[in-house]
């Protein structure tokens, strides 16, 4: 199965993203939760997320060791298509600040394939991943473990920060890391896609030690709960309706007085697609290119 066409219209045109302070009302009368059911949006989202599934379940064996950060040679100012320069146009130096993707539970690099490619193609010049292990045991080793390996991308690049794009549980690891261990140091901005920032109900299925830490309240969440003052990374949270894994969908949204969090909603994507979703990955473009405001929510601009 083919990866997803990308579009290259200009970022700002971010399609099927709306960002509000709370989750819309789910619409009154049996009639209408019964159309909202079978919209054809969430028929829509629901087939994507099980095309991805199959697609990533073939490309999962390609992705189970870590990239090697390679900055992309073909990125010369003055030579990119008009919208890449456009989205550049206020800050240039920021196509060149890295860009590292960490995936979430049970997953590899693999689940990034077509948002690497399309910010490459949106003129970010340095774009990684990184692996962690399955086996991982907490989610306080896996962000000390992304400290180091963001510690040596700021070696290899000369740059003394970089932007973090999490998914799922990922999104966590890199919250951890920037809230409790000191890495808002390092990580300038932090973009998390369907990440369990207040836990979900499907925790208590899995008795796991990594598992119990994303139960709504556990020690973790309540750790990540505490005063954090003077955070400098700014964050972003997209959160899905239509998100099987984080249940209920508010709890992605990343809600604390001390950070400079803004929150996005999209409909009708689910957990896997929202890597891969056209509005999602515009809108994680205009973010890391600083064309977002990280400290209010925002409803981002539709085609």
């Amino acid at each position: 199965m083919h990866a997803p066409e990308l579009s290259s219209v200009p970022a700002w045109h971010a399609p099927a993203v709306v960002a509000g302070s709370d989750v819309p009302a789910a619409p009154s009368g049996a009639g209408r939760g019964l159309r909202s059911l079978v919209s054809p949006a969430l028929l829509t989202g629901g087939l994507t997320e099980l095309a991805w599934v199959g697609a990533h379940a073939l490309l999962y064996p390609l992705g189970a060791r870590t990239e090697q950060l390679q900055v992309d040679g073909r990125f010369r100012p003055g030579t990119q298509p008009p919208g890449v320069r456009a989205l550049f146009a206020d800050d240039p130096l920021a196509a060149h600040v890295p860009v590292v993707l960490v995936h979430g539970l049970v997953d590899n690099r693999s689940v990034f394939t077509v948002m690497r490619r399309a910010l490459r193609r949106r003129g970010f010049a340095s774009v990684c991943t990184w692996n962690y292990s399955p086996l991982q045991r907490d989610v306080q080793g896996a962000a000390e473990a992304l400290g180091r390996h963001l510690e040596r991308v700021c070696r290899e690049t000369g740059h003394e920060r970089v932007h973090v794009v999490g998914h799922s549980l990922g999104g966590l690891v890199a919250r951890y890391l920037v809230q409790r261990l000191g890495g808002d140091q390092r990580v300038d901005t932090l973009v998390t896609l369907g990440t369990p920032h207040e836990g979900s109900r499907w925790a208590h299925c899995l008795p796991t030690s990594l598992v119990r830490q994303l139960r709504p309240g556990s020690p973790l969440l309540r750790e990540l709960a505490e005063p954090a003052p003077g955070c400098r990374t700014r964050i972003t949270s997209i959160y899905s309706d239509l998100d099987q894994m984080v249940v209920p969908s508010v709890a992605g949204r990343c809600e604390h007085p001390d950070l400079r969090a803004r929150n996005v909603l999209v409909r009708g994507v689910g957990h896997m697609s929202l890597p891969i979703h056209r509005g999602v990955l515009d809108e994680v473009a205009v973010t890391l290119a600083g064309l977002r405001d990280g400290s209010t929510d925002r409803p981002a601009t539709a085609a």
